[in-house]
C-alpha cells in the first residue's frame, strides 16, 4: 500500500498528534485527565498510535492473526509511514528555522534604526519647556489689560440692552404702522425677561408704554385673526403671533376652527370651469404646456393656503388634531361630491382624468401636513364610487344614443321633417352600438392605462366594472329594445288592433329595424367587443374566481339570438294583424245573401297588394335579399288538384244543384287523396321568407272570415273574381307559389261550401272583368319611360 492509500483524516490526525509532540515535551500534559482515562478506555493493544503501546505485544497479536503475506504487506505500510513520518518532521525544522531567521533579521533593522532617536527627544522637551515659559509670560503681562477689555465689552452689551429698552415703545410704533406684527412680537419677547427683572423701577415708563402698544398690537391681531378678508394663511399667523404674546388662544378655538370650516366653501371643485380650461379650443399652445392653468392653479393655491393652515393650527392647537382631520375629509368628500354631479354630464375620459389628477394633488398637499387623517386611503374609497357611477353614466348614454338612433326614423315621420328611411335608422343604428361601444372602450382603456397613483390602485376594480358593465348593459339593451317594441303588451296592442286600432307604419317599421340590429349584435358587434375586452380588460381582476367571469358573450349573444327571432316575428304579426282588419271589414260590412253581380274587382283587393307593398318596401330596406324558390311540383300543387283541372270546370258547368253537389262532393274527395303541403315553414331573415309568411298568414286569415259568412251565387262570384286577380300579383312576390296557389284555393273552396247556390263565373267573363281591372289599373298608375 502507498503512501496516498492513507485517507485524508488519518493525516491530519498525524500531522496534529506529530506537532503536539515537538512542541509538547510531555503529551500526557496536554490533555486533561478526563480526556486521558477516556481515551485509554478506547485504546486497544493494537493501537500504534497511543501513548501506552506496547510493541511485543502488538507484535505478538500481529503474528497471531496474519499470515506471512498479510506480515509483508503490513511491513511495507509501516516503512512508508516511518518515511512519511521522517520528512514531515524534516520541513517543520526548516520552516521553523526560517522563521527564526527572519526574527532575527527584524530585532537587528529596529537596533539600527533606534540609534539616535534618544538625543532627538531630548531636544524636543528642552523647545516645549521654552515655549512654555515664554507664553507663561505674555499671559502675566497681558492679564489685566484683557480683564479692563471683557470688562467694557459687558459694559457696552448693556448699554445697548438699556438703549433697546428705551427705543422699544418707538420701535412698537413704527411696526404697528407698517402692520409688522411679526417684528413687534419678537422684539416684546425679547424684552419680557428686563421687563420682569427691572420693570418696577428703572424702566417702569418704558414697560407702560411698550404695554400700550402691545394692546394695540393685540387687538389689531385679533381683528385679523377673525377677519373674512385676510387669507387663512395671515390668519394662522396671527394665531401664532397671540401664541407667544401668551394670549388665551385656547378660547378662540371654537371660533378658529369655524372659520376655517366656513372658508371650505373657496376650495369647492368646480369642474365645469376647470373642463373648459383644459380644454379651450381658443388657446391650444396652453392646453398643451399647462392644462387648465388658470381655474386648476387658483384651486391648487387656495388648497395650499388650506395645508398650511392646517399645519398652523396644528401647531397652535395641539389638541385639535380630530376636528382638522374631520375638516380635511370633508374637503375630499366635497370634491368626489362634485364629480359624481360631474360625471353624470357627458364626458370623456380626458376629462375626468384631469379633475381626478386635480383632486389627488389636493389630498397629496393635505396628507403632507395632516398623515394622521389617512387621505389617500380614504379618497380611494370614494373614488370607488365615483368611477362606478361614471361607468354606469357612460354605459347609460351610450343606450341612449342607440334608442335615438332607432326612434329617430319615428319622430321624423311624425314631425314630417324630410324623408327618413329604416335603412337609415338602421345604419344609424348599427354604428351606434358598435362604433359607440368601441368609443366607451376606449375611454376606459385610457382610464385603465393611465398612472396616476389613484387609478393604479383602482385598476382590477375598472376591468370588473367595464365586463360587468356591458354584461348589463346588453341586458339593459335587450330590455330596451323590448319597450321599444310594444313589450309584453304586443298580445293586447294587437287585439287592440283587430277591434278598430290602425298600426303605425313607422312603429312596425321599427320593430323590424330592432330585429335586424339584434342579429348584428349577435353576429357581428359582440365578437369585436369581446376581442377588445380580451385585448385591453383581462388579467387580475378585482373579481374573484369563484364569482366567474363578468363578462359572458355566449350569454348576450343567446339573449339577442332570441331577441331577434321575437322581434322578426312580431313584425309578421303586426303586419298581419293590420290587413286583417282590413279583411275584416271587407267581409263583415257587406249582406253577402243580397249580393249584386260582380262587375268588377272589389277595392279591398286594391287596399290588399298595396298593403303587402308598403311591406315589401319596409322589407328590402332592412334585410337581405334571399333565393327565390318557385316550387310548383306536380304531386304536390293545386294544379293538379280537382278544384281548378278542366274536369272541375266541365262539372262546373252543369245545372245549379247538381254542380254545388258534385263540387262538394268532389272537394271531400281532393282532400283525402290530395299530397299534404306544408304552409307555415322557419321563418328567415331574408325579404321572400317574411313577405310570404305575411301573405300564408293573411290568406289563412281571409279562409276564417270566408267560413264566417254565408253568400248568395253573386257573393260566390265575387269571391271568385278577386281571388282570381290576386293570384298574379301575390306569387310575384312570394317563394313558395305552390302553397299560395293551394291556400287561394282553399279560399274558393271554403266560400262554395258557404255559397247557397255554388255557380262559379265561366272563364271568358273571369277574363274580361280581370283584364278591364288591369286596364283601368295601368290608365290610373301609367309606366313613366
Amino acid at each position: 500500500m502507498g503512501v496516498d492509500d492513507v485517507p485524508l483524516d488519518d493525516k491530519a490526525k498525524r500531522m496534529r498528534d506529530l506537532l503536539s509532540s515537538f512542541y509538547s515535551p510531555d503529551p500526557s500534559m496536554s490533555s486533561s485527565p478526563d480526556t486521558t482515562s477516556s481515551s485509554s478506555k478506547r485504546t486497544t493493544l493494537d493501537d500504534i498510535n497511543s501513548s501506552s503501546f506496547d510493541p511485543d505485544q502488538y507484535m505478538n497479536l500481529l503474528v497471531h492473526k496474519s499470515n506471512l503475506e498479510r506480515l509483508l504487506q503490513r511491513h511495507v505500510e509501516m516503512a512508508a509511514e516511518i518515511k512519511n513520518l521522517d520528512t514531515d518532521l524534516q520541513m517543520l525544522v526548516y520552516e521553523n528555522y526560517n522563521k527564526f531567521i527572519s526574527a532575527t533579521d527584524t530585532i537587528k533593522r529596529m537596533n539600527s534604526n533606534i540609534v539616535g532617536m534618544e538625543s532627538n527627544m531630548e531636544q524636543l522637551l528642552e523647545k516645549i519647556m521654552s515655549v512654555q515659559s515664554r507664553s507663561d509670560g505674555v499671559n502675566t503681562s497681558l492679564f489685566e489689560k484683557r480683564e479692563h477689555v471683557e470688562k467694557l465689552h459687558r459694559t457696552r452689551n448693556l448699554l445697548r440692552k438699556v438703549q433697546f429698552i428705551y427705543d422699544l415703545p418707538a420701535r412698537l410704533g413704527k411696526c404697528i404702522k407698517s402692520e409688522a406684527y411679526a417684528d413687534a412680537v419678537r422684539f416684546y419677547t425679547g424684552a419680557m425677561p428686563i421687563f420682569k427683572a427691572y420693570g418696577d423701577s428703572s424702566f417702569q415708563d418704558c414697560k407702560r408704554a411698550s404695554e400700550e402698544a402691545m394692546a394695540i398690537i393685540i387687538k389689531n391681531l385679533e381683528g385679523k385673526l377673525f377677519s373674512d378678508s385676510e387669507s387663512i394663511q395671515a390668519r394662522a399667523e396671527a394665531a401664532v403671533l397671540l401664541k407667544k404674546l401668551d394670549f388665551p388662544v385656547e378660547s378662540l378655538k371654537a371660533r378658529l376652527l369655524d372659520k376655517l370650516a366656513q372658508s371650505l366653501a373657496d376650495l369647492q371643485l368646480k369642474t365645469e370651469e376647470i373642463s373648459n380650461a383644459s380644454v379651450d379650443p381658443n388657446d391650444l399652445s396652453q392646453e398643451e404646456s399647462n392644462p387648465g392653468s388658470a381655474p386648476a392653479a387658483t384651486h391648487e393655491a387656495s388648497v395650499r393656503e388650506f395645508a398650511e393652515a392646517i399645519r398652523a393650527y396644528r401647531i397652535i392647537f395641539p389638541d385639535s388634531e380630530s376636528q382638522l382631520i374631520k375638516l380635511s375629509q370633508g374637503v375630499v368628500t366635497k370634491h368626489f361630491e362634485a364629480i359624481e354631479e360631474y360625471v353624470k354630464k357627458r364626458i370623456c375620459s380626458t376629462e375626468l382624468l384631469h379633475v381626478l389628477r386635480i383632486i389627488w394633488t389636493d389630498v397629496l398637499l393635505m396628507d403632507e401636513v395632516l398623515h394622521e387623517a389617512a387621505l389617500p386611503n380614504y379618497s380611494l374609497e370614494a373614488a370607488k364610487v365615483a368611477v362606478k357611477q361614471y361607468v354606469a353614466s357612460t354605459f347609460s348614454h351610450l343606450l341612449h344614443d342607440i334608442s335615438d338612433s332607432l326612434t329617430e326614423v319615428h319622430v321624423k315621420q311624425k314631425e314630417g321633417v324630410g324623408e327618413y328611411s329604416l335603412q337609415t335608422a338602421l345604419e344609424a343604428s348599427k354604428k351606434a352600438v358598435l362604433q359607440g361601444s368601441m368609443n366607451v372602450l376606449l375611454d376606459f382603456r385610457q382610464i385603465v392605462e393611465d398612472n396616476l397613483e389613484l387609478l393604479v390602485q383602482l385598476r382590477p376594480l375598472i376591468i370588473d366594472l367595464v365586463q360587468e358593465g356591458f354584461q348589463d348593459f346588453f341586458g339593459a339593451l335587450d330590455d330596451h329594445f323590448l319597450l321599444l317594441s310594444g313589450g309584453n303588451n304586443a298580445v293586447s296592442q294587437d287585439q287592440g288592433f283587430v277591434e278598430g286600432t290602425q298600426v303605425d307604419k313607422a312603429f312596425a317599421g321599427l320593430v323590424l329595424v330592432l330585429a335586424q340590429v339584434s342579429v348584428f349584435i349577435e353576429q357581428t358587434a359582440i365578437p369585436k367587443i369581446t376581442e377588445e375586452i380580451a385585448a385591453s380588460f383581462s388579467g387580475a381582476g378585482a373579481r374573484g374566481y369563484e364569482h366567474g367571469p363578468a363578462f359572458v358573450p355566449g350569454e348576450i349573444c343567446r339573449i339577442f339570438r332570441s331577441a331577434g327571432e321575437k322581434f322578426l316575428h312580431l313584425y309578421i304579426n303586426m303586419r298581419t294583424q293590420r290587413i286583417s282588419l282590413l279583411l275584416k271589414k271587407r267581409f263583415t260590412t257587406p249582406n253577402w245573401v243580397k249580393h249584386k253581380e260582380p262587375r268588377e274587382v272589389h277595392m279591398f283587393v286594391d287596399l290588399f297588394l298595396q298593403e303587402l307593398e308598403a311591406t315589401g318596401c319596409e322589407v328590402k330596406q332592412i334585410l337581405p335579399e334571399g333565393l327565390r324558390r318557385h316550387r310548383r311540383n306536380d304531386s304536390n300543387g293545386s294544379t293538379n288538384s280537382s278544384r281548378s283541372n278542366p274536369l272541375r270546370e266541365e262539372k262546373l258547368s252543369r245545372s245549379s244543384t247538381q254542380r254545388a253537389r258534385s263540387q262538394l262532393l268532389e272537394t271531400h274527395l281532393a282532400k283525402l287523396f290530395k299530397q299534404k303541403i306544408e304552409i307555415f315553414t322557419k321563418v328567415e331573415y331574408t325579404q321572400e321568407s317574411v313577405v310570404t309568411t305575411i301573405v300564408k298568414l293573411c290568406l289563412k286569415s281571409l279562409q276564417e272570415f270566408v267560413r264566417l259568412q254565408t253568400f248568395n251565387r253573386s257573393g260566390f262570384q265575387q269571391i271568385q273574381l278577386d281571388i282570381q286577380f290576386l293570384r298574379t300579383p301575390v306569387k310575384e312576390i312570394v317563394e313558395d307559389q305552390a302553397v299560395i296557389d293551394f291556400l287561394l284555393d282553399e279560399v274558393i273552396v271554403n266560400a262554395s261550401e258557404r255559397c247557397l247556390d255554388p255557380i262559379p263565373l265561366e272563364p271568358p267573363i273571369l277574363d274580361r272583368l280581370i283584364q278591364a281591372k288591369l286596364a283601368k289599373t295601368r290608365h290610373q298608375n301609367p309606366v313613366t319611360p
